[in-house]
């Protein structure tokens, strides 16, 4: 018999960060300001590798595509958490809600797989420096690039697909600032079992195998690392890793925290806070850890600046 309790659900309400207008003005400007200074950071990236032949090499497009996925990853989620500290009513559409949801997954999963796809850039070149340009010509490049991107939206569509389906019958309020995965089960009012497993095989095939073959590549590589003689030989060669190590510790770091644990053990409060660096922090610093301390983009960076300037 059907329950005749159970409504469909036609729309979510955000729970506010905050009560006061004034704080909630004050985090509108402070999100809008990194949301910019994330799409502003990004898109000089890719404009400036565009622009120079001497960026046109296999790490430098695999960068500039990181930066494009960073783009579309934070006009996601931003736009709408800005427009709900504005707005008294903080709703979203149910189509709308797993619409975020499913690019939100989507690209986050296509971010896993590219940084693990770098990892093997960065192998090939200290591993294989002679057979480099082989092995990493631009057909190669296109297609692992393409790799990421079809692993990353199969893995948003399964996870869309199953939350679609679950009953939301406790409440329409989510304890977030956005749609995603763990709020999301813990409205369901039925057993949240399947998706929660299917959560841990399809998320943990690409969070941490994603993470576990990023970590076999640096194991090559900081072994190849220690067989060269000279100090400073080995320090150019780590060099090389030392922005994509620290992007890919905050990266599989937060997500792995996020998404690696059971329902039962979500504390929403708490993990408001990791989420922020996970969906704002991170798209905003990657610019400036990989690409603005790289000597060669700020050499190039540079350049365009003086160029700028003389017209």
């Amino acid at each position: 018999m059907e329950n005749t309790n159970q409504t469909r659900v036609t729309e979510f309400v955000f729970l506010a960060l905050v009560d006061t207008p004034l704080l909630n003005a004050l985090l509108f400007l402070i999100f809008a300001v990194i949301y910019l200074m994330t799409l502003a950071g990004n898109a000089t990236i890719i404009l400036i590798i565009r622009l120079n032949s001497c960026l046109h090499s296999p790490m430098y497009f695999f960068l500039s595509f990181l930066a494009l996925v960073e783009i579309w990853y934070t006009t996601t989620t931003v736009p709408k958490m800005l427009a709900n500290f504005l707005q008294e009513s903080k709703t979203i559409s149910f189509a709308g809600c797993l619409t975020q949801l499913y690019f939100f997954v989507s690209l986050g999963g296509t971010e896993c797989i590219l940084l693990t796809v770098m990892a093997y850039d960065r192998y090939v070149a200290i591993c294989s420096p002679l057979h480099y340009s082989v092995i990493m010509n631009s057909w190669v490049c296109l297609r692992l690039a393409a790799i990421s991107g079809f692993i990353g939206f199969v893995n948003g569509l399964v996870h869309t697909i199953l939350t679609s389906r679950l009953p939301f019958c406790k409440t329409n309020i989510i304890n977030h600032f956005i749609c995603d995965i763990p709020p999301l089960l813990k409205l369901s009012c039925s057993d949240t079992y399947v998706n929660e497993i299917v959560l841990s095989i399809f998320g943990g095939s690409v969070i941490l195998g994603s993470f576990l073959l990023t970590l076999i590549s640096y194991g090559y590589i900081i072994t190849t690392i220690l067989r060269i003689r000279t100090a400073e030989g080995r320090r150019k060669a780590f060099s090389t890793c030392t922005s994509h190590l620290t992007v890919v510790s905050i990266f599989f770091g937060t997500v792995t925290y996020i998404y690696m644990h059971p329902t039962s053990k979500y504390i929403l409060d708490q993990d408001k806070v990791v989420f922020i660096i996970y969906s704002t922090v991170t798209p905003l610093i990657n610019p400036f850890i990989y690409s603005f301390r790289n000597r060669e983009v700020q050499s190039v960076f540079r350049k365009v600046m003086k160029s700028s300037v003389r017209f």
